[in-house]
């Protein structure tokens, strides 16, 4: 590989390493919606929710002095209550969930973000393994794989969104405001970086193509 398409699959894995790192703290953190109920005197407490693939965490607070009538913002101080899978069970919390409209988006977006954290794992094996000597080859599967971790990372985002839109327009829900936080900004920049970076990847680790008709692709690409 020349130096300068060395330098090149060096810009891109560092590209996809950013992009690795953010799928991971998005897929970990509680942080890609916030909810809030219709809140009838401003004076009054209420209970805002904010919630990720796995864990969904309530807060009773005071809302502030916004004139709409929703409860929030949510980094208001007030007693904090988390509960991991709590929106999968069925019978449990209802008036926070629609379990029936819910537990099969959320079941359905925290797999597939597994799925991407695996192809993601794949592929930095494969990344460690292509340092070797001639190993170059590596960085082929490897990208394929990075590009498949952003697809599924942006199929989780997808149904997540769904999932709160199809609530938020439940007639039956208490939450009239939403707005995706920060770990759904993490979510959807680590799609960009995977995706596109492991299909740079992909390009850069290619061997340059014959420039004539007598000229192999081993000769096309020589060793520096």
């Amino acid at each position: 590989m020349s130096q300068t398409k060395a330098l090149k699959v060096r810009l891109t894995l560092l590209c996809v390493l950013a992009g690795v790192v953010l799928a991971l703290v998005a897929v970990v953190t509680d942080h890609w919606a916030v909810l809030s109920p219709h809140v009838e005197h401003r004076n009054a407490s209420c209970q805002a929710a904010h919630f990720g693939l796995w864990r969904i965490c309530t807060k009773r607070i005071v809302p502030g002095d916004g004139r709409d009538r929703s409860c929030g913002p949510i980094t208001l101080p007030g007693e904090k209550n988390c509960s991991y899978f709590r929106h999968f069970n069925p019978g449990e919390s209802s008036e926070i969930f629609e379990v029936t409209t819910q537990k099969e988006y959320s079941i359905s977006a925290a797999a597939i973000a597994v799925f991407s954290l695996g192809f993601t794992i794949a592929g930095t094996i494969c990344v460690l393994l292509s340092f070797g000597k001639k190993r170059d080859y590596l960085l082929r599967p490897a990208s394929m794989f990075f590009a498949f971790a952003g697809l599924c990372i942006f199929v989780s985002v997808e149904v997540t969104r769904q999932s709160v839109k199809r609530m938020v327009d439940s007639e039956d829900t208490v939450w009239i405001k939403y707005y995706y936080s920060w770990s759904f900004a993490c979510a959807c920049a680590a799609f960009g970086l995977l995706f596109l970076g492991g299909l740079a990847l992909l390009l850069f680790s290619l061997p340059r193509m014959p420039q004539n008709p007598w000229e192999s692709c081993m000769d096309a690409d020589p060793e520096h």
